[in-house]
């Protein structure tokens, strides 16, 4: 295994983290930046008016974007043990 192959590898590993973890981190962060414009202009300071919203939407989110995924971390994993054998070569 060269360096070439493990920058592959590492390169295509974080690709993979930022897929699965965008969806969640975009709605949360729309959830959150909306609910902080409401409570800004309604000068209410609840801390479980920002949570709780951004904790449903995420689940729907999860909900939505489950399966996807789960296929993307399959293929991924798929390739990984693809190259298994041409390791130690």
């Amino acid at each position: 295994m060269d360096a070439a192959m493990v920058i592959d590898l590492g390169r295509e590993s974080l690709w993979v983290a930022v897929l699965v973890a965008a969806p969640l981190l975009g709605t949360a962060l729309a959830v959150g930046l909306a609910v902080g414009i409401l409570q800004a202009a309604t000068s209410i300071q609840e801390m479980t008016l920002s949570f709780i919203p951004k904790l449903g939407v995420m689940i729907i989110a999860l909900i939505i974007f489950g399966s996807w995924q789960v296929s993307i971390m399959v293929d991924f994993f798929q390739r990984i043990f693809e190259r298994i054998p041409t390791l130690f070569i």
